[in-house]
Order: structure tokens, then C-alpha cells, then sequence
């Protein structure tokens, strides 16, 4: 998967309740414009911030699947249900 042409949301030194809302914005606003993937930027640390976004992608209705990217465990691979 190329990752250069995938929007991309970075939430290193947001709050997990700030991140959660966040998250739901990027995927309501790419749902919308028809984006099928998407990149999370979690980043490590004591994963405060990953579990709040995984809350989110676990009830979001435009979550399809999600996944820890294999090469970087600080971001998520998001893809969205079809239109």
C-alpha cells in the first residue's frame, strides 16, 4: 500500500477524549468525501492515546476495519465501508 496519497491524521500531543473526537471528525469528513483508507498517528508512548482511538474505530459506523500498521506500532491502518 502506498502511503503518500492516504490522508493522515497526527494526534502526537492531544488528550485520548480530544483524540477520540478528532478521530470521529477524520473519518465522518473522509467517509464523506469517499476516502476508502486512512492513517491514524498514535504514536506510542503508554498507548493512553491508541485506546481511545481504538474505542472510537471499534463503534464508528464507517469502520470497516482497522489494524496496527506492521512497520510502525505508533499508527493505524483505517478502511471505511463503501458508499
Amino acid at each position: 500500500m502506498l502511503y503518500s496519497n492516504i490522508p493522515t491524521i497526527d494526534l502526537h500531543g492531544e488528550t485520548g477524549d480530544i483524540s477520540k473526537i478528532l478521530v470521529r471528525e477524520f473519518i465522518n469528513d473522509n467517509y464523506k468525501l469517499k476516502n476508502k483508507n486512512l492513517i491514524i498517528i498514535h504514536g506510542i508512548g503508554k498507548g493512553i492515546v491508541k485506546k481511545y482511538v481504538y474505542d472510537e474505530l471499534k463503534i464508528n459506523k464507517y469502520v470497516k476495519n482497522y489494524k496496527q500498521d506492521n512497520f510502525n506500532p505508533g499508527e493505524t491502518i483505517v478502511e471505511l465501508v463503501d458508499m
